[in-house]
């Protein structure tokens, strides 16, 4: 039995006829309009790369006079910018180190004249060139009064800090006599006697030995003094600072 026309075979046959129908005509054709559009492109992106190229080469020179003349004022307005933010920055940096400088020279000389009060006031340990004399008294004659003509004969020679036995002197330093010795602002101290004293050694030696001084008055008591100058005398005895009960501070008057 033969098939008619148009029939179930012939369906499919036409459907794949159509379908390469489609690809055909969506695929390009080699036509001369679709040539020229090619090489139009190519020309335009050429000519878009060597306009680049030579912009870049050119730079200013292919620019107006007015557009020149506008950048170079743009320049001249912004360096005269950074110049004034360099002059800034300049005098923020003097004047830190100005400032740091003058706190630091401030502290120190602060720290030098606390240290100074801190001898004067026997709230500090000394150290420094001096004398060290010892009044040898065997038979108990020496008196008070002799310690202190030796305390105040090396203060009038310049001594900076003196110390008698364990005691600091300092201004309100007192010496009374005691049965076994004298006794040094309320602290007894016994024979021998050692006076320490820093500053010039041979101003504070000299000072001990003048004829009629403080050594002649030791040995027509009966004992004997010694002066040893030395290179380096130590006054470690501190002085324990008090609150004063009625004295105060004058007020600083304000500028």
């Amino acid at each position: 039995m033969s098939e008619e026309p148009g029939g179930p075979g012939r369906a499919p046959r036409d459907a794949r006829h159509a379908w390469a129908r489609l690809r055909r005509a969506g695929s390009p054709r080699p036509s001369r309009s679709n040539l020229l559009a090619m090489l139009l492109a190519a020309a335009l992106g050429f000519a878009i790369i060597a306009q680049v190229r030579q912009t870049s080469i050119q730079g200013l020179e292919t620019l107006r006079e007015d557009e020149l003349v506008r950048i170079f004022a743009d320049v001249d307005q912004d360096g005269d910018q950074l110049s004034g933010e360099v002059r800034d920055l300049q005098s923020s940096l003097d004047l830190l180190k100005s400032r740091t400088t003058g706190e630091q020279e401030a502290q120190r000389a602060a720290q030098q004249r606390l240290d100074a009060l801190g001898i004067l006031a026997g709230t500090a340990p000394a150290t420094g060139p001096g004398v060290l004399v010892r009044i040898d008294d065997p038979q108990g004659k020496v008196r008070q009064t002799i310690i202190l003509d030796a305390v105040q004969e090396l203060r009038a020679a310049g001594a900076e800090a003196i110390q008698v036995g364990s005691v600091r002197v300092v201004a309100s330093t007192w010496f009374a006599d005691t049965d076994a010795g004298i006794s040094v602002s309320g602290t007894e101290v016994r024979p021998p006697y050692l006076i320490r004293a820093i500053g010039d050694s041979d101003t504070l030696a000299g000072a001990m030995q003048i004829p009629g001084g403080v050594t002649a008055t030791v040995r027509r008591a009966g004992a004997e003094a010694t002066v040893e100058i030395q290179d380096k005398v130590e006054v470690g005895a501190l002085l324990s600072v008090r609150t004063p009960q009625y004295a105060r501070p004058v007020p600083t008057p304000t500028p």
